[in-house]
């Protein structure tokens, strides 16, 4: 930027000269040129993959480059791990391509069509916050992390309350094998003999403990480009934790940031899936939407305080959101006088209890019951629907302390007990969500995936890469502490 700078001779004349104008800017600084994109101090040291990733989004056409990673500490924040993102490792949709007599002959609504048919790339970096007193081991769930993500090439979405929405996706596993509760169930994180016996018939016999669990007893198949739905899709079983919701910026290009800790990492209820769309035939059966999670409990087979029901019998003036009193799911962490941005004393008795969400490894044990534990979790039901309905109430129980089908933050928090066990156990870390993806949402009422966990509406996806051991990827902190 320039300025003219007048210097009077007489009272009538001046000599007006231009001079290069930059406030704060020193002798140095004006004489060299800003360094490139890959030289800043939060992307030099990451894997050049990683790194050549945020060099192409940043030289295409942009509102804004590649998000600053300011540090959160007195010590730099740690890399470590990332996802590439493109929209070739699914079967394409109407969100991603051209589908004769579906969608030609009208405005493209998301990917592979911005800046003139540039194909749509993406980048999401994961880095752990060194804060004293916190650990600095990503693999630690009591952890804090920050996930950053940025987009090239989705469009802005201007109807019908539209946004993209990020998903971490952890592949179940199958367990070791234990010996069973009192009640024949297995254990937590565990299967019993005949659950591993029964689901070692399967197929060629891959589900062997260790290995990701696949729903045909076949080797692992991820979704790919030549799925048809709904008959040809990944035989994997996964768990999914949103990462926030988020619009579309000029030019297409999208920025999104994330705090994952203990009191985010927390997964949608799984008695959504059968109302997706996206799960067998609740589509041909009409059941999209036919049941939410507005008012929370336990579902369909819940027993909240006047008894089952959708709601698991609690009153939507109690648990629904309240005018005066507007539901907040991170309302989960008490403050301190001591805080840095906004001290005070804390208060217990103000934490979030209407909670649509569970701990996401509880999740993860959810989907055992449905998938996995087939002779020692109803092995009389064969239905999928009745299986996850049944198997959401009865794990739940397990954590809830009052009975109302809901798992607060207070019966939740990770240095508390529950069923006669840590709630450590109830965390998936940060380092074992092995998937990713962005799908494009809409104003449904549901907190479950679009068409879950079917890949219909995804726009987005990319495996999870460590880096091992973490690098520093931070420029100076800014303001904010938390």
């Amino acid at each position: 930027m320039t300025r003219l700078r007048c210097i009077p001779v007489t009272l009538v004349l001046a000599v007006c000269v231009v001079m290069p104008f930059n406030r704060g800017a020193t002798a140095q600084s004006l004489s060299q040129p800003p360094p490139s994109l890959v030289e800043r101090d939060d992307i030099k040291n990451l894997p050049p993959p990683l790194k050549d990733r945020l060099d192409q989004l940043g030289n295409r056409p942009v509102t804004y480059g590649p998000l600053r990673v300011f540090a959160e500490a007195d010590t730099p924040s740690l890399a470590f791990g990332y996802y590439l993102l493109d929209t070739t490792g699914f079967e394409p949709n109407v969100f991603t391509s051209r589908i004769p007599d579906v969608n030609t002959g009208v405005v493209p609504t998301a990917a592979n069509c911005a800046n003139r048919g540039k194909a749509t790339i993406g980048a999401v970096r994961l880095e752990l916050e060194p804060k004293p007193g916190l650990p600095t081991d990503p693999n630690d769930v009591e952890s804090f992390n920050d996930f950053f993500t940025d987009i090239s090439g989705l469009f802005v979405i201007n109807n019908e309350s539209g946004w993209y929405e990020g998903w971490q996706l952890h592949d179940v596993i199958v367990p070791n094998v234990d010996t069973p509760r009192p009640d024949g169930h297995a254990k937590f994180g565990k299967i019993t003999r005949a659950d591993a016996d029964a689901i070692k018939q399967m197929g060629i016999g891959h589900n062997e403990p260790g290995r990701i669990f696949t729903t045909d007893g076949n080797a692992v198949r991820f979704p790919k480009a030549t799925d048809h739905f709904p008959d040809q899709q990944g035989n994997t079983v996964a768990v999914a934790l949103s990462m926030g919701a988020y619009n579309c910026l000029q030019q297409s290009d999208c920025h999104s940031y994330w705090e994952f800790n203990e009191y985010t990492n927390w997964v949608f209820p799984a008695y959504e899936f059968p109302f997706t769309g996206g799960l067998g035939s609740s589509f041909a059966d009409g059941k999209v939407a036919f049941l939410t999670s507005v008012v929370p409990g336990s579902g369909p087979h819940g027993t909240g305080p006047t008894g089952p029901g959708p709601t698991g019998g609690n009153d939507p003036r109690v648990y629904g959101d309240n005018p005066n009193d507007p539901r907040d799911p991170d309302r989960l962490q008490e403050n301190t006088p001591d805080a840095l941005d906004c001290p005070e004393p804390g208060d217990e008795e103000h934490k979030e209890f209407r909670l649509r969400f569970v701990p996401s490894n509880l999740g993860n044990e959810i989907l055992l019951d449905v998938y996995v534990r087939i002779k020692s979790f109803a092995p009389n039901t064969t239905n999928l629907n009745e299986r996850i309905f049944k198997a959401y109430a009865a794990e739940v129980a397990r954590v809830d302390q009052n009975g109302d089908g809901v798992i607060s933050g207070e019966e939740g928090d990770l240095e508390g007990t529950s069923d006669g066990l840590s709630n450590e156990r109830l965390y998936i870390p940060a380092t074992k969500w092995n998937r990713f993806a962005v799908t494009r949402e809409i104003n449904d009422g549901l907190l479950a995936p679009r068409f879950g966990p079917s890949q219909r509406a995804w726009v987005l996806s990319g495996v999870f890469v460590a880096i091992n051991p973490p690098v520093a990827a931070s420029i100076p902190r800014d303001f904010d502490n938390r």
